[in-house]
């Protein structure tokens, strides 16, 4: 019985988000747990869609499972140096008390920037393997993974999630415990990594439509010699040398491996010009909502203010809009408000209340929404999450309020949390299916328990950080050559 130690640190970081990662961030739960240490690592993500559950779960009655530390933190700009450093130190000390080890597996986002690391996890995983030495490591990556060559020389295996939306984040920690197991019996694997020349705007790295429904499909038409292929199409909104799509193939030869790699290289050449789609701007998506909403529920996904990319989730340009051209009956959220949740929360279901909700931190979206609007619900924002991407989490996103204002339904909450399960929606007595026209700050993720109720989701530009035309960003740390898709 081997002696395997559980850890995880993620953070999706976005250069061009002004908004900072702290260590409170990462202490606090929100939809994932907050910080764990020791054996809460594997009590506390026990049944959640996260890979450390999934790990956890395989390998639990196999080999004695040595909690460290796990921490998360909702995508935002750079994680802070305090926090990078203080939860290494801790790491630091969980990983010398458990030594010896036999095995690590690392729970890892791989899109990380701090203050003072532009390669986070390649870092991390330098440390790591600094004080544990030769032992195999196993991590498990975002599909938005910017993998660099510290990560590929550090981690024994990478695996990477195939899904976006992620239903599969579980899944792959399992693999990653098939995987684990087999070099713990001896076996030897090497990897053949192919960085490509191009970024993929978030909305279109979709696995459910073309092309990367297609491409994923490839990753299991490797050869029998082939342990693993992996692809992650990458977080373009990092400006960092190693921005932008990998490919790993892991086999026990190396031919196999480059063979493989080479594959599947071609396959994401032949489909860079599929990586385009329509964006709608702000009047033609409310004008199109307006007029064809009858064809059943219409969802507008506010992907440039989709706290999931590191938007601020409180603009309001979209809800002005909606009110110029008079257009009807919405549900929107959620919009992030600490204040006016609270406000709502002191007046009480019932009430009338003058308010300025939205555009605190998204200043350019604005101007607030200044108005007086009707207390219709309330929530203290725990609930069970229902939908495929946040299976098994235990929601906490602080007050919630729904307060209504000439046919919209605003949808508030104290914690940043993208829109992207209809639990949030109930949880203030909407029900997701029975609306005309749903806007949702989300860009992908909202798809995997909302896609099946809508006759029409349009991509809509509103304004925000989370940039889904690339071309529009004034990337200085790209490696030479690689431009959008």
């Amino acid at each position: 019985m081997a002696r395997i130690g559980v850890a995880g640190f993620l953070h999706e970081t976005n250069t061009f988000a002004q908004s900072r990662a702290t260590l409170a961030d990462f202490i606090e739960a929100d939809a994932w747990p907050g910080l764990l240490r020791g054996q809460a690592v594997l009590t506390e993500t026990a049944g959640i869609n996260l890979a450390t559950a999934g790990f956890v779960a395989a390998m639990a009655n196999q080999h004695s499972l040595q909690g460290l530390l796990w921490a998360s933190c909702g995508p935002s700009g750079l994680v802070t140096r305090e926090a990078y450093e203080t939860l290494w130190q801790w790491t630091e000390a969980e990983l010398s008390q458990a030594l010896p080890l036999d095995a690590l597996f690392l729970d890892l986002h791989g899109a990380m920037v701090a203050e003072h690391v532009e390669d986070g996890e390649g870092e991390w995983l330098r440390r790591i393997r600094h004080v544990v030495g030769d032992i195999p490591i196993v991590a498990t990556l975002d599909f938005h993974a910017n993998i660099s060559a510290a990560m590929v020389e550090h981690a024994s295996v990478m695996l990477v999630y195939r899904s976006y939306p992620h239903v599969d984040m579980a899944e792959t920690g399992a693999r990653a415990a098939q995987i684990l197991q087999r070099l713990l019996n001896g076996e030897r694997c090497v990897c053949a990594w192919r960085q490509l020349p191009f970024l993929v705007s978030l909305p279109w790295q979709c696995t459910s439509i073309a092309p990367m429904r297609e491409l994923q499909q490839q990753l299991l038409r490797m050869s029998s010699d082939v342990w693993s292929a992996e692809c992650a199409p990458g977080f373009p909104l990092a400006d960092v040398p190693d921005c932008g799509p990998s490919l790993l193939v892991y086999a026990s030869e190396s031919r196999a491996a480059e063979t493989g790699a080479d594959r599947l290289r071609d396959l994401w050449l032949a489909a860079r010009p599929a990586f385009r789609g329509e964006l709608w701007s702000l009047p033609a998506a409310v004008q199109r909502a307006a007029q064809h909403h009858k064809n059943g529920l219409m969802i507008l996904a506010e992907t440039q203010d989709n706290p999931g990319g590191g938007g601020d989730s409180d603009g309001t340009q979209l809800v002005h809009e909606w009110l110029r051209q008079q257009a009807g009956s919405a549900c929107m959220g959620l919009i992030h408000d600490p204040a006016v949740a609270a406000q709502a929360h002191a007046a009480g279901v019932g009430a009338e209340l003058e308010v300025s909700l939205g555009a605190k931190h998204n200043l350019g979206s604005g101007p607030p929404l200044t108005a007086r609007v009707r207390v219709e619900a309330l929530g203290d924002g725990k609930f069970a999450a229902t939908g495929p991407f946040y299976r098994g989490s235990h929601m906490a996103l602080g007050l919630m309020a729904r307060l209504s204002y000439q046919g919209l339904q605003l949808l508030v909450s104290s914690r940043k949390q993208q829109a992207a399960d209809q639990a949030m929606l109930r949880h203030l007595g909407i029900e997701p299916a029975q609306q005309r026209v749903l806007i949702l700050k989300s860009s992908v993720h909202f798809r995997a328990d909302f896609e099946s109720i809508a006759s029409e989701i349009l991509i809509t530009v509103t304004p925000g950080c989370n940039t889904a035309d690339l071309s529009t960003l004034a990337y200085r740390r790209l490696r030479p050559g690689v431009t959008p898709a």
